[in-house]
């Protein structure tokens, strides 16, 4: 069992890991020339690259930018409070009852970078003949099925150990 723990441990952490990278770091979408993340436009002038404003308009609706803004910055919150929930309940709550919550907040965290990688395949970058998507959105993707993942195992685990105490 104590395998198991870390090996859940080790998912939610790297879980983790990945969505505040697809979240921080540059690359949601990119070119040779600029590189788009959900905070600014990375432009290459002169061989130097420039933070510049993500450009308005029609293909950077700004309601649906804020979403995915805010999307990927409650996954980020969601998981990293499961992780504390997780140890806390690991010494705390009663056999059955201890993974529930930190599958839950796996669950919310799943569910926020979906909605976040979903908007911006939906609505950003349609018309654009250059670029593709860059190693953070596929990361947000990738932590989207890990959170997922490890939210299926804390809800069977704990059955498992719900049908262990009794």
């Amino acid at each position: 069992m104590l395998i198991l723990l870390a090996a859940i441990f080790a998912v939610h952490i790297i879980g983790i890991i990945l969505l505040l990278v697809a979240t921080i770091d540059n690359a949601w979408w990119a070119s040779d020339t600029y590189s788009t993340d959900l905070w600014g436009r990375w432009v290459l002038t002169n061989g130097v690259w420039n933070l510049t404003d993500i450009p308005s308009g029609s293909h950077y609706p700004q309601d649906y930018l804020q979403a995915v803004q805010a999307s990927s910055i409650l996954a980020c919150i969601f998981s990293i409070l499961g992780i504390f929930v997780f140890v806390a309940q690991l010494f705390t709550l009663e056999k059955g009852k201890r993974f529930t919550i930190s599958g839950v907040f796996q669950f919310l965290a799943c569910l926020c970078i979906m909605i976040a990688a979903a908007i911006y395949t939906d609505r950003f970058h349609i018309d654009e003949q250059f670029g593709w998507y860059g190693h953070c959105f596929i990361l947000a993707w990738i932590a989207f099925a890990l959170t997922l993942i490890s939210s299926i195992t804390y809800f069977v685990l704990r059955k498992k150990t719900a049908g262990a105490g009794h």
